[in-house]
This record gives structure tokens, sequence and C-alpha cells, in this order.
């Protein structure tokens, strides 16, 4: 394939903040993708290039300069070769020099533009290219917002519904849980993750709400989001004006499991706790996933490093902590080998990019995060998972 054409723009996100749109042209083909941005973010995560007042002037320029002259009349024979070409083009181990979110933007338009070229869905190139079988994930849906989301009205980060049925059915469920949940807290704000942001007093209150709402519905459970290095401070944990130590905490999240339908647990700990994560997993997860987020970053080489001291059995896919397409399949890709659960999720500050919801569906992960039903750039990626059902019905 040869690129004729490629043009950056900014957009804002959900939290009005400014990302990047990228359009890329091969001949009759054209393709475009816009990139996320978190705000909970690991410190090990591909660099997301700012200017100083919080801008993206410079990784625009980067896009339409740079990699526009590098890339334009040349030939490629792969999506992989593209990736490998402007991971190459940055020359950092961080992709800091052209950023991260410059260089995911045409990642992710150029394969859009090698599904095109083939004639399948986007999905289905996702597959072939990972070796991967599709299936549809279970719906990780954000219902309760707390931590740096919603101002820390709630200890944890996210308080999440887990539908373990296809998309069509899965849907009607949360949409009537989420209508309840809403009955049942009254008029409170949204966070970032469109999920509702009460506060409670008492830790485990959001987990007694839940508990309610799951015995209506069949297939169900509850996983959370701690966020946990948002909560450490001075060597210890906060949560509700108190403080624990790892082995503390420890014993608050085995209480919760034994209490609540809890089927997993994001970022239980702080993100440089290897040891704290090891040995929760090796105390809960026979029962319960314990995901690596801060603490893997999409990076396939820090998934080896978990892999090896077994500190968790699921990791959270974000394309945009890695930089391209290709490096978060290889992510996937040790993920599942090792028999570890992928769970790909977007970020707070969303776009109406639907990609994560192709990529979740094309590498058959365990579960999607697309953030709860109070925002239209959430309910997207809830819609194009629908489209796929129908599209992979047809197939």
């Amino acid at each position: 394939m040869r690129i004729d054409s490629l043009r950056a723009r900014p957009i804002f996100d959900t939290r009005g903040r400014p990302t990047i749109e990228t359009m890329l042209g091969a001949g009759p083909l054209s393709a475009t993708a816009s990139v996320p941005s978190g705000k909970s973010t690991g410190s090990h995560e591909a660099h997301e290039l700012r200017d100083a007042d919080g801008g993206v002037h410079q990784a625009l320029a980067n896009v339409n300069d740079e990699i526009a002259n590098a890339i334009t009349q040349r030939d490629f024979t792969s999506a992989d070769d593209v990736d490998s070409f402007l991971t190459e083009l940055d020359g950092t181990p961080d992709k800091s020099r052209l950023g991260a979110n410059a260089i995911l933007s045409v990642s992710i338009a150029v394969q859009r533009l090698f599904a095109l070229e083939a004639g399948v869905p986007l999905w289905k190139a996702i597959a072939t290219r990972a070796g991967t079988t599709p299936a549809a994930p279970r719906l990780y849906v954000n219902m309760m917002n707390g931590g740096i989301h919603a101002d820390f009205r709630l200890p944890f980060q996210e308080y999440i519904l887990v539908v373990g049925e296809k998309t069509s059915v899965a849907l009607s469920i949360v949409q009537a849980a989420f209508a309840k949940l809403g009955e049942r807290l009254g008029d409170v704000p949204m966070g970032d993750e469109g999920g509702y942001a009460p506060a409670f007093d008492v830790l485990e209150k959001p987990f007694e709400i839940l508990a309610e709402i799951v015995k209506e519905f069949p297939n169900t459970s509850i996983a959370i989001d701690a966020a946990a290095s948002e909560l450490f401070t001075g060597g210890h944990y906060t949560l509700l004006d108190k403080m624990y130590t790892a082995d503390e905490l420890a014993v608050v999240y085995e209480s919760l499991v034994t209490r609540f339908p809890l089927h997993s647990i994001e970022d239980p700990f702080e993100q440089e706790a290897a040891g704290d994560f090891a040995r929760l997993t090796a105390a809960l997860g026979d029962t319960t996933l314990i995901v690596g987020d801060d603490l893997t970053v999409t990076n396939p080489l820090r998934i080896d490093d978990a892999i090896s001291r077994k500190e968790i059995n699921a990791v959270l896919i974000k394309p945009n902590q890695i930089g391209t397409v290709r490096e978060a399949i290889a992510a996937v890709q040790k993920t599942q080998a090792t028999g570890w659960k992928a769970i790909c999720s977007h970020r707070s500050g969303e776009t109406d990019d639907t990609f994560i919801a192709d990529f979740a569906y094309g590498i058959g992960a365990h579960g999607i995060k697309a953030g709860g039903l109070g925002q239209k750039e959430r309910l997207e990626k809830y819609e194009r998972l629908l489209a796929i059902e129908r599209e992979a019905e047809t197939m």
C-alpha cells in the first residue's frame, strides 16, 4: 500500500481537552482515527506529547510534518510494517520525541486502511493480524465513578457491572440496571467516565447497592478499578480518610471478595508494588481476576515481568499506553499465551472513535471497559459492538 495523504487536526475529548484526529488516504481509500487521553495514568506509559499549556500543537505538527513527509509516497506491505517504521522514526523507548498520541493516531488509521484494502471488517482484520479468535467480550460497564475521576467522592475509581452475555442481551441488561441504579441514587453528578458519582462514608455501601442489582439480573457480577496508585502517599493507602498498609488493604479486598460477587479487582496496589500484587493473586487468583493496568501499561516487556513473578492473572489493554496497534497486539498475545485474561479499555478522556470495540472483539477479549451510559462517546462503543454482532452473524 502507498499512503498518498496524511493530515491531522485538533479535536476535543470528553473532558474538553484537545486531542488528535488523523486522516489518511491511499488511492480511493481513506480512514480516520482519533486518540483518547488518560487522566489516571501509569508512570511507565508511553509518552503523550503535550504542550506546556496542555495543548497538542507540537504533536499535530509532528504528524503533519515529519511523519507525513516520512510515510507518504512510500510503499508498505502491512500495517506491522508501518508501525515498525513509526517506532524507528521516533527512536525513543517511550515515544517521547514524536509523541505516542501522534504515532497512535496514524497507527489506528493505517489499520483501518489495510482492513479496507482487504475488504473485511476492522475486527476481522485485527484478528487476522493478531492470530486470535474473534469473540464478543463481556461488558464491563462503569456504574459508579470515584477516585480521581469523581473528586474522590468514592475511594475506588470505578465500580463496574460485568455482564457475560452476547452484546445485544448484555446491553439490555445494562440499560435496565443503569436506570435502576439512577433511581436508587437520585440526583447525583456524573463522573469522568459516564457513571454516577455519589458520595458514601462507608466503604462497603457501593458494593451493597450493586450486589442488590446483580441479584436481579442473570450472569452478572461486580468489578472494581481500585486505581491504588492514586490512593498511595507517604507509604500508605488512604480510603475515606483511613490509612491502610498494603497488608491491611489486602484484607479489605479479601473481605469484599467473600461478601460480594466480585469478578475482578484492577490495580489493587500502587504500580511499583509487584510483590503485593503477587501475594494477592496467590490468595484470590483462583476465584477473582487480579488485573494489571498501571502495573503493566500494555507493555509486552512489563507483561513478561509480571508473568515471571506471577503478579496478576489478567491484563488491561489500552493501545494509547504503548503507542502502536502492533505493540498492543503483542501485549495481547503474551497475555493470552500464558492463560491470562485480556480486558480492553477506553480512557477517561474519550472521543467518538470506536476502534477499541473492534479491537476487543477481534482479539477475543475477556471483557471491554467502555464506560458508563451517561456520555455519547461511551455509547458509541457499545453501538459499534452491536454492529459487529450483526456483521459476525452474516459471515
